[in-house]
């Protein structure tokens, strides 16, 4: 819990104690406001992220969701003006913050599985016109979806789902696809992408310090 600073409200007991008092009116300010505030709109987006499990904790606090858009909102504000669909977006990127609740479900319940979700990811190659999203299951395990995608804008992206994939060691189930839609790079630099697409989720990723490969 934040702690906060303030003067003694004691008077002075001296002809200046009108001047103690005057100062022990005015409004507390929270340590971990000005910390924050004093940040880079990016620092403190990164900052609101980073106790939030990848997006789980911030599905039961609206509260912490709606600063954490808020923060997005300013980051993209930033970059609105910019190109974010360029051989910039090519990329291995790795979740760090999702609304999207098909991921968070698996990433949640893994464990009843008898396995955990490892990096979840999206690998995307604008030159190829592919997109992957990829949940991995340490040592062996993966599930990801193709995709195709299209360049709309300078910050959209249309995608279409083309197949889906559970793999382990020694195994693999071929799914159908199962959608299309389009997604908006708001936000991208040489560390992290912030996204928001057509069902309204948001996503922020950074990237991956790995090339994954199918």
């Amino acid at each position: 819990m934040a702690k906060s600073l303030s003067l003694p409200s004691r008077p002075f007991n001296s002809p200046s104690s009108s001047i103690g008092t005057r100062l022990s009116q005015l409004p507390k300010i929270s340590c971990s406001s000005i910390s924050i505030q004093s940040q880079s709109p990016k620092d403190q987006l990164l900052a609101l992220i980073s106790d939030q499990e990848r997006g789980l904790k911030t599905q039961k606090s609206p509260q912490k969701l709606a600063s954490i858009v808020k923060s997005i909102d300013a980051l993209a504000s930033l970059a609105r003006n910019s190109v974010t669909t360029d051989d910039s977006l090519s990329a291995t990127w790795r979740l760090l913050w999702t609304t999207e609740k098909e991921q968070l479900f698996i990433i949640e319940k893994a464990h009843l599985f008898g396995t955990q979700a490892g990096d979840v990811l999206q690998v995307i190659d604008v030159k190829k016109k592919s997109l992957n999203n990829v949940i991995t299951f340490p040592p062996d395990g993966v599930f990801f979806v193709r995709s195709s995608i299209e360049v709309a804008s300078s910050q959209r992206v249309n995608f279409r789902f083309t197949s889906a994939v559970l793999r382990g060691k020694n195994w693999e189930i071929p799914l159908p696809p199962f959608g299309q839609g389009w997604f908006e790079t708001v936000y991208l630099d040489d560390d992290i992408r912030v996204v928001k697409d057509i069902r309204d989720d948001y996503l922020i990723v950074e990237r991956a310090p790995y090339t994954w490969k199918e």
